[in-house]
């Protein structure tokens, strides 16, 4: 049986510390280019490619390395990079502690679009004046941690939540156009903490509608404005996403899987999965898992 390594720790160097960040190609030297196995961590990372050649799976989708990229890892997700030269550019590590000890609400990195946890995670692309203003805070925050500047983490903290504002502006869905007020934020988060309680045994839109006292078509006019998929396709993404990581990392049977994501018929769940995959289970499990 497969185990998830999952990493604990923000920086494997100094383990008090709860934000790091690191050059891409020290990282490929010191691993001597080779190429870690699926994983996950339970804190967040940022990639920030200047130039790269490979691919970053990210919860068992393949996303193409390129130039002027960033790549966005909330906690859970499952990643792997696999690189076929040096690449160059930044990752970032930085934990809830974190953010709390430089006054940066949980609810700031919840409200933004870039981490998602479920379903699609392809790289935010930047023009050439974008990238020059994130590479100039990724540079900042790189000098500052290996200094001895007085409060650096603030510094490193101010100039993070400076690069997810950029990065969140550029990738904002209709920012200036939604017709749903600040407080659907508020709902979405509700919302996405429904369904991670809940979707084993709830996959129905109605169900969180109705445990939010809103109707189902305010639920998904919300949804869809914030994070660009309806609340169906939301719920459909989690299910998907737990189904992958079982299938890859237990030997539990497709039926099994089915029974424990809330399908009373086997067949039921491969249905599913396969809409939505294109692939059945086992023919997934056989196309991940490497002998």
């Amino acid at each position: 049986m497969k185990t998830v390594k999952t990493y604990q720790k923000v920086n494997a160097e100094k383990q008090n510390v709860s934000f790091g960040i690191f050059k891409m190609e020290d990282i490929y030297t010191k691993r001597e280019g080779k190429v870690d196995e699926p994983h996950r961590h339970n804190y967040y990372t940022v990639l920030f490619i200047k130039k790269a050649k490979g691919l970053h799976k990210i919860d068992f989708t393949s996303y193409d390395l390129g130039e002027k990229q960033l790549f966005f890892v909330a906690p859970g997700q499952v990643h792997q990079v696999i690189e076929e030269e040096k690449s160059q550019g930044y990752a970032m590590t930085f934990s809830n502690d974190f953010l709390i000890q430089n006054s940066i609400p949980l609810s700031f990195i919840a409200s933004l679009s870039l981490f998602q946890n479920y379903g699609q995670s392809p790289p935010l692309l930047v023009n050439e004046e974008q990238f020059e203003l994130i590479e100039s805070f990724s540079k900042q925050m790189f000098t500052l941690f290996y200094s001895d500047a007085r409060m650096k983490d603030l510094s490193v903290g101010a100039y993070l939540k400076l690069l997810l504002i950029q990065c969140n502006n550029i990738c904002a869905i209709n920012p200036l156009e939604s017709d749903v007020d600040n407080s659907g934020d508020n709902l979405v988060r509700t919302f996405k903490n429904a369904v991670d309680k809940n979707y084993k045994k709830e996959h129905s839109t109605n169900f969180y509608a109705s445990q939010l006292n809103i109707t189902p078509d305010h639920l998904n006019r919300t949804i869809k404005s914030k994070i660009g998929k309806t609340a169906k396709e939301y719920i459909q993404s989690r299910i998907i996403t737990e189904a992958k990581r079982l299938l890859y990392f237990t030997n539990l049977s497709s039926k099994e899987i089915g029974y424990e994501l809330g399908f009373n018929e086997p067949a039921n769940f491969s249905t599913f999965f396969k809409k939505r995959t294109l692939l059945s289970p086992s023919n997934f499990k056989n196309s991940e898992v490497k002998p």
